[in-house]
């Protein structure tokens, strides 16, 4: 291999670089002298005994870059650090030294290989520590290079999402960010609090990371909403609002949002569709979040000349009880302009037309004394008692 091959160890072969190159970084004083060449250190090597008092792109005042292998201390920090791994791609650069700069892409066992290191591998550091790193082995052999890292392409994230949302599972997200996870999971729930969502991140050999994110309060003060960038396995759980803190939550802010599910269901129980004798019709309206009451009327084309119009009940599944909440509503009142009777509705809300058919639905639920096992059971009731012979509902 000749004297240059035992002092330059993993120059030839992938990455060999001509011996010209060398000896004229050498004359211009740009490399370190032969003399001094030393073997390149393991990541976790103990700290070198000249250490870089203030790396050159510091200046004072400014946080120390972390040392390479070990987590920064800050957890506020830690948590928005992005991590490499498996399928990341980077750029090296060096500044006047283009044979040292290089595009990589970390393989399956987040390794890249180094002109003169040979393989190297990145996963689990961040981009300033691996920065650090890949100084420490350049400047064995160029005199303090001025050495930059770029994320190009970030690898596929897939995440977690757990709690309050329509369809909980695990996504792959094409753009990681909090917002984009829950929309891909089908937005937020008429019962979830978006006070205290919950992202979760499992580090490789250390203690994962959590951050509490509020999605809530930038609503409520007409603030854009926090971009917290997601990372490959990280958990979300979107939290049950707590009964206690129903009043102080603005759920109709939140449905008229980007961040709640787009559409909701409701379902109608009409029998003021014709003439005498008509059967009581049990169908599924699909309308945007945030309608209101008048929305799901014209919607279900309720005729008003028919309909007991100054008294339609909408019944609502508590899950807290197990029970059908009843609201009462005149919608002559909301057609007239009264606010408070064009109310907001929810996902699952039922609406009673026809002041007979409302009467047999109240005695019903009076004689079905057990509480609802969970939403389906309540809205099979409700299909079962439409189909159901009216002796059976008779008061």
């Amino acid at each position: 291999m000749g004297l240059a091959g035992s002092i330059f160890p993993g120059c030839w072969g992938a990455t060999a670089r001509p011996l010209a190159v060398w000896g004229s970084l050498l004359a211009l004083g740009l490399i370190a002298p032969l003399a001094q060449a030393q073997a390149p250190l393991p990541l976790d090597s103990s700290p070198r005994e000249q250490p870089r008092e203030q790396p050159r792109d510091q200046s004072p005042g400014q946080i120390p870059r972390p040392t390479p292998g070990l987590a920064p201390v800050a957890p506020s920090t830690a948590f928005d650090d992005y991590r490499l791994g498996p399928g990341d791609g980077i750029f090296i650069g060096v500044q006047r030294f283009p044979d040292l700069s290089f595009p990589a892409t970390l393989d399956i066992q987040g390794n890249i290989v180094v002109p003169l290191a040979g393989t190297l591998s990145l996963t689990g550091l961040t981009l300033d520590q691996a920065r650090d790193t890949i100084y420490d082995l350049y400047n064995q052999y160029v005199v303090d290079p001025d050495v930059s890292l770029i994320l190009t392409t970030q690898r596929p994230v897939e995440v977690t999402i757990l709690g309050e949302v329509p369809r909980p599972g695990l996504y792959p997200l094409q753009a990681p960010q909090l917002a984009v996870a829950l929309l891909s999971a089908g937005g937020s729930t008429t019962l979830a609090d978006l006070r205290l969502v919950q992202v979760d991140r499992p580090l490789a050999g250390g203690a994962p990371l959590s951050r509490t994110v509020d999605l809530f309060t930038p609503l409520l003060q007409g603030e854009p909403i926090p971009q917290v960038r997601l990372q490959d396995g990280d958990v979300v759980t979107v939290p049950r609002l707590a009964p206690e803190a129903v009043e102080s939550y603005d759920r109709d802010l939140v449905a008229t949002s980007t961040l709640a599910r787009p559409e909701i269901t409701v379902r109608v129980l009409n029998r003021a569709t014709g003439g005498r004798g008509t059967e009581a019709r049990f169908g599924s309206l699909n309308l945007r979040n945030g309608s209101r009451f008048l929305d799901a009327l014209a919607a279900a084309g309720v005729n008003p000349d028919l309909a007991a119009y100054n008294r339609i009940a909408v019944l609502r599944f508590n899950p807290e009880t197990g029970a059908a909440d009843h609201i009462m509503v005149n919608a002559t009142a909301a057609v007239s302009g009264d606010p408070s009777q064009n109310i907001p509705l929810q996902e699952n809300d039922i609406l009673v037309v026809d002041r007979n058919l409302l009467a047999r639905v109240s005695y019903a639920l009076n004689i079905f004394t057990q509480p609802f096992r969970d939403v389906l059971g309540f809205l099979l009731f409700f299909e079962s008692l439409s189909n159901a012979a009216d002796s059976l509902f008779r008061p």
